[in-house]
This record gives C-alpha cells, structure tokens and sequence, in this order.
C-alpha cells in the first residue's frame, strides 16, 4: 500500500480540541473587559503551542490550532466578510422540557467581499510552531453557509436581485482571495466545513428546504458548483478538502441519513482532493455512495467518534475499513475521528484523556492498514 506524503494523510483529523480551562476563563476576562485583545492572544498562543504539541507527539501529520481562536467554526470567519452578519446560536426548549440547538442567524446584507485578511496572521503563527515534517491545516466554512440556513430570504435582494451569478461569483471570489492570502503565507492544505450537503441526506431537513422554495434534488448539484466556484480560485500546489458535517455542538447531532441523495453531486461533480465523512454510527447509512468517488479523490473515513468517549476497538475499525473498501479502492481511503472534539468553544461531553487516546487509535489502525501514519 502506498505511502501518502501529501495530504490528506492515512491517519488525519478534523481539526477543532478541547479548550483548556485556562484559554476560557481568559475568553471570560476579555468579553468582561478585564484583559485587552493582546493579553488574550498571547493566552491564546500558549494554548495553541500545547495543542500542536499534542498532536505532534500523537504522531500525527496534520496540524491544527485546534481552532483555539474561535467561538463557532463557521461564525468567527462568515462575519468578517464584508456583507455578511451574523448572529449567536439560541437554545430553544421543546414542550417535553428537553432543549435543543437552534440555528445561528446568518444574513448577507450587502454586497460579499473580502475585506481583508481574515486568518493569514493566525495561520502564521500556527506555522511557526509545527515541526518541519508536518503540515500545517487551517479550516473554514463552505460557501453553501451562506444560503443554506435562511434561503433566498436571508440574501438582501437589494443587492441580489438574481443570485445568478452574482451572489455565487462574490461568495467564491470572497473565499478564493482568503485561499490565496493564506497560501501567500504558506499554507497548503486547507479544510471547508459544510453542514449543508450532510443535512440534505436528511428528510426532515429536505422538507424545510422544500418549504423555504429550495427543490432537495437540486441543491446538491448547485452547491457542488458553488464549492467548485471557490475551488476555481485554489492556488496551484494547495490541498482543498471538505468535511461534511451531521451536528456536533456538545456531542449532539442535527441530520442523519445515508449518503445517497448527495453522492453524486459530492464525489463526482465537487472539484476537491478530498472529502471528509462522517461514518462514526448508524446514522450516516452505508458505504454505497462512495461508488461514486473517481480515481483521482480521497475519502478520509470519519470511524471514530468525537461525541462519547467509550474508545472504538481497533478490529471493528479494519472490519469497517474494510467493508468500505468494497465500494472505493483501499489506497483511495484514510481514516479520521468524525469531527472535531469542540467544534465550538464549548466543546464535546468527552475527557482530554478520551480525545488524546481517540487521536492514538487513529494513527495505529492506519499504521496497521496502510503501513503508514
């Protein structure tokens, strides 16, 4: 089996960790105004070089900062674009008393842009830290972000009469300046997060996009085109992935439901090097749809969960491996967590010690199926 020298690599990984108690009490201090940006950044570096340290030691290749400068994995990045605002996820109780996560209020109000450079400081002290010999990954949100979740209402048809093409070319045009500011650092290897595609293989979730006048069968089409859109603006020598995500905000989920409906779309008309899947329970069906994935893409298998901390046994891990290797070829596979441990900075209902043994049994099952970790 081949040896993967670029990304992504056999073992690999989402990219969000558990913050540490310290970095969220500094996040406290400084939304109470008692430490400035700086002091918070510098608390923020420290945290960042201990969670590089750790990933380092696990014996991984790709590093991230475990994105220990957010709040939200797609908020912090989406409202700094020009045009864009956002607003804070709500909880909202249902009538048996229990509470679950509603949507954040993502609207673009004026015309996209980008504004400046929104992570190339962030990416340059991540850099700085990673060991010769491993890459650097920084992740930001798919573009479909910002249609999904309020439809053609929440785009300002002032500005957007038509979103074709306007609002699409704007959206990539945005994202592909971001691409080409971090690359101009360094970067090569850079993750989109999407929601979107993953709640598209979910019914209740295709009803409310029928609702908001969205046809389900359709959007997956557009949103490959739309990823492509931003993919078109990728500097030569860097890797595009995309994670596609089911819900993770404190070890819940939003959607469930096979592949199928968005496979097509997703492996065969998506212009990425890689997808990241989440396959960790029942919920994410089969592996059928990966019947679609061409010769020339990577699928990281998303086996391990990052929502319990009950440790997965390594033989169910190869059995499944194998199992998707019946539908996609061995070397076109590698294996991951299915997401990040803390995908916002309250992070998953998972130990420090589950997530480091987690990131272990990663990297000795690929070490054990492909030779290579």
């Amino acid at each position: 089996m081949s040896v993967r020298t670029v990304p992504p690599f056999r073992a690999d990984h989402v990219g969000s960790f558990l913050r540490p108690k310290y970095l969220l009490d500094a996040r406290e201090q400084a939304a109470a105004g008692r430490i400035d940006a700086a002091q918070l950044r510098t608390v923020e570096d420290r945290a960042i070089a201990e969670v590089v340290a750790l990933q380092q030691e696990a014996g991984l290749k790709s590093i991230t900062d475990g994105e220990f400068r957010r709040t939200y994995f797609h908020l912090d990045f989406l409202e700094q674009l020009g045009g864009v605002r956002t607003g804070a996820p709500a909880t909202v109780r249902r009538e048996d008393g229990t509470e679950e996560l509603a949507p954040p209020a993502i609207e673009v109000v004026g015309k996209v842009s980008h504004v400046k450079d929104i992570q190339r400081a962030d990416f340059e002290y991540l850099k700085s830290v990673t060991a010769p010999g491993c890459t650097p990954k920084v992740t930001i949100p798919s573009p479909t972000m910002l249609h999904f979740r309020g439809g053609r209402a929440g785009i300002s048809r002032a500005h957007y009469p038509e979103l074709e093409p306007g609002f699409y070319e704007d959206v990539a045009r945005a994202e592909g300046d971001e691409l080409r500011s971090r690359f101009d650092a360094g970067c090569r290897y850079v993750q989109l997060d999407d929601t979107n595609l993953a709640y598209l293989c979910d019914d209740r979730m295709r009803e409310a996009a029928r609702r908001r006048g969205d046809d389900p069968d359709e959007l997956p089409h557009r949103y490959a085109q739309f990823v492509n859109r931003v993919a078109a603006h990728k500097p030569a020598g860097m890797t595009l992935a995309i994670h596609l995500c089911r819900g993770n905000f404190k070890s819940t989920w939003a959607a469930q439901g096979s592949y199928e409906p968005v496979a097509q779309a997703l492996l065969s008309e998506m212009d990425v090097d890689a997808y990241f899947l989440e396959y960790d329970d029942a919920r994410s069906g089969d592996f059928k749809p990966l019947r679609f994935l061409p010769k020339n893409k990577i699928v990281v298998l998303g086996l391990v969960t990052t929502k319990l901390g009950e440790l997965e046994k390594k033989d169910d891990l190869k059995r499944r491996i194998e199992d998707a290797a019946r539908y996609a070829p061995l070397d076109q596979l590698c294996l991951s967590p299915q997401c990040g441990f803390s995908s916002t900075v309250h992070g998953n209902v998972i130990q420090v010690e589950a997530q480091r043994a987690k990131l272990a049994l990663v990297i000795e099952t690929a070490r054990e199926v492909w030779g290579d970790a």
